[in-house]
């Protein structure tokens, strides 16, 4: 309790400055645990890291699950601990736990017999579609460890602590570093495992960390009358991250569908956009995190005033730092590429297209920090909203449109998607300002 007073007192510039390194350092290793991931096996085989890409909108549509929920108790809990009712925020915290374990579950048995179905309608390349199957079946059933250690790390951010799931992710990452090559390659007595190794070097490394994070983030479970009801409200708060993150998998599973319409190097190249997009991303994704229990906890008390400066500041933050990600993008595109791949049709279609997707960087920060905002708030219409006019309406059909005039203009999709949800966002956010308080939702 005492760790959560801060989000109503310190200064917020100084506080998100407290909060955000942890994250970053943490997310920091993620991003290069990512980037090390697809070096192995795109130096095993170069089919691994095509279906690397096609894997990735279904690991997005995983961390949906397990982070939405995950975002939904700490919105709760922050909540309750902006005003004195710390029983209930620790009865929420015990929900985590079970539900964490129910989504697991019903995940696992609906993408092990999905996935042979998912690789065929995405490549027509036997190798690609066999090397989807291997990989998506162990990281998709085996995913306990990422439910539960988004569950609990959600738990202790909201309660302040960002320390502890840094230390849990930067293990976790590193664990799945150190196996990697030897999984992949086969070294200290170990078979080579080629694609299946890097698959189960990822699930030790989140088990690892759902292990560090265990004796702070796991609660008693409450009464099972409370279930419902708390889950209920759960859902409700986690919803608009669940939309977002499910809306990544559609529209990537949308664009990589347009793209394997000119090559599969075409498909490679977003794939790879998105391995460094992990790495660029880690201070809005930090920022992100941060804001979530800071909104929750002061528009609770009444505190619109720091909730008002909390995306100010963090937007003000977020364009400082993004616009590291626009120079790379711009200037040296071709040995970002080369990095991870050989083939000079990939490199020859990303040098284009990294720097068309550089340019939204910037109205990027709005378009991701509103939803998360309005979410903080109890505003679950309004980040949907957002989430649905960037991802559906926008992204997909944009990318059609503009792939009707060749691949070059495939990426104007980037830029113009992004700038126009920062003003459909700017446009709810000055209309919530004029009255905070309507529709408030019952925490």
């Amino acid at each position: 309790m005492e760790s959560s007073n801060m989000f109503g007192t310190q200064k917020i510039s100084r506080l998100l400055l407290k909060l955000a390194p942890p994250v970053m350092f943490a997310q920091l290793i993620q991003a290069l645990y990512n980037i090390v991931d697809s070096l192995f096996i795109g130096k095993y085989a170069e089919t691994g890291l095509t279906a690397l890409s096609i894997i990735y909108p279904m690991q997005l549509l995983m961390i949906a699950l397990a982070g939405g929920t995950g975002v939904g108790i700490n919105t709760i809990i922050a909540a309750k601990l902006g005003i004195d009712k710390k029983d209930e925020a620790d009865e929420y915290a015990g929900v985590g736990t079970p539900l964490a374990i129910a989504l697991w579950i019903i995940f696992a048995v609906v993408s092990y017999f999905i996935m042979p179905f998912y690789a065929k309608v995405s490549t027509s390349s036997e190798a690609v579609i066999e090397d989807i199957i291997t990989y998506g079946r162990i990281v998709c059933v085996f995913s306990v460890g990422i439910f539960l250690e988004s569950i609990w790390s959600k738990i202790l951010q909201a309660n302040g602590d960002m320390k502890t799931p840094m230390f849990a992710q930067i293990i976790g990452a590193i664990t799945n570093i150190v196996l990697d090559p030897i999984l992949i390659f086969g070294f200290l007595g170990i078979p080579a495992m080629g694609i299946k190794g890097a698959a189960i070097a990822t699930v030790l490394g989140q088990v690892v960390a759902a292990a560090i994070v265990a004796r702070k983030g796991f609660h008693v479970s409450p009464s099972k009358d409370k279930y419902i009801p708390y889950i209920k409200k759960i859902f409700k708060l986690g919803l608009p991250n669940m939309l977002m993150q499910s809306a990544y998998t559609f529209y990537i599973l949308g664009l990589n569908l347009i793209l394997s319409g000119f090559s599969d190097q075409a498909v490679t190249t977003l794939g790879l956009y998105y391995k460094w997009q992990t790495f660029f991303f880690i201070p809005l994704s930090s920022m992100q995190t941060c804001i979530v229990p800071l909104v929750s906890y002061n528009y609770a008390a009444k505190n619109i005033e720091r909730c008002k400066k909390t995306i100010i500041t963090s937007v003000i933050f977020g364009m400082l730092l993004m616009s590291l990600g626009t120079l790379c993008f711009e200037f040296i595109p071709v040995e970002m590429l080369r990095t991870f791949t050989t083939d000079e049709l990939v490199v020859e279609i990303g040098k284009i297209g990294f720097r068309f997707i550089g340019v939204s960087f910037i109205p990027m920060v709005t378009s991701l920090l509103f939803p998360v905002f309005f979410q903080a708030l109890g505003c679950g219409v309004k980040s949907s909203i957002l989430t649905v006019v960037r991802t559906v309406v926008l992204f997909v059909p944009l990318g059609f449109i503009f792939s009707r005039f060749g691949l070059e203009w495939f990426w104007l999709t980037f830029p113009v998607t992004e700038t126009i949800t920062t003003i459909v966002g700017i446009l709810f956010y000055k209309s919530f300002i004029k009255n905070p308080y309507k529709n408030n939702f019952s925490y």
